[in-house]
């Protein structure tokens, strides 16, 4: 007997066999949702969040069949921390698709993240997002990761990020104390597509709740019918 197909509104589940499997499906599907927006928008607007299947993900990426000169690359969320420090998201992604990459600098928009006032520098990455992707922006495809408390981007459990409505772009906090920038739900649900990326047995309660849109979790309050989550066979099994 087949399975029964999954509820209207839920998202797309592909379980792979590890993590480098997952990663090449990401590349995937990032490299096919670049040909279709560019196909029907002339651009294709990318938002990336960190993490080591995301770099091996993005390796692949750089060596497919993109309409590169029709990319722009955002920031989902980054840690308040030096230009360089290995802790932040910006220099993963710069290391694979700047030179030698695909990219030209001004196509990666950099959380300014070193700037002073923070909630400034907020404002202008959330207008930096509306003059490339419309306003209120909606950006063709975002990466999103899962932690095993079921946070996504930087927003965690009990934040009360997770009740604004107005802001795409806000300062937060870690629940280690880190300072960090973030997109909020807001422009992460107003986005045509997400796609998640999930290894490892850790997140494979997170990842149960993820599928089924659980909202006690803020990775619940983002995800949505037609997302692709991409998990490997240690976070599928439980």
């Amino acid at each position: 007997m087949s399975p029964d197909p999954p509820p209207a509104r839920a998202p797309r589940l592909e379980i792979l066999p590890d993590a480098a499997a997952a990663a090449r499906r990401g590349a995937e599907v990032v490299a096919g949702e670049a040909r279709a927006a560019v196909r029907a928008r002339g651009r294709f607007t990318l938002a990336l969040s960190g993490g080591r299947t995301p770099w091996a993900m993005l390796a692949a990426l750089a060596a497919s069949d993109v309409p590169w000169a029709s990319v722009q690359v955002f920031q989902v969320d980054e840690r308040v921390a030096p230009a360089g420090d290995p802790e932040r998201n910006l220099p993963g992604i710069e290391a694979a698709l700047l030179s030698p990459g695909p990219l030209a600098p001004g196509q990666i928009q950099a959380m300014a993240v070193e700037d002073h006032d923070l909630e400034a520098a907020a404002l202008r990455y959330s207008a930096l997002l509306g003059a490339h992707a419309g306003i209120p922006p909606r950006l063709d495809l975002v990466h999103l990761g899962l932690g095993a408390d079921g946070h996504t981007a930087s927003l965690f459990p009990g934040d009360p990020l997770l009740a604004e409505e107005e802001r795409d772009v806000a300062v937060t906090t870690s629940p280690a104390g880190r300072r960090r920038l973030t997109l909020t739900l807001p422009v992460l649900r107003r986005a045509r597509r997400r796609l998640w990326i999930v290894t490892g047995a850790e997140k494979a309660a997170a990842l149960a709740r993820l599928a089924r849109a659980d909202p006690g979790i803020p990775a619940g309050l983002a995800v949505a019918a037609g997302d692709w989550i991409l998990a490997d066979r240690a976070a599928a099994e439980r």
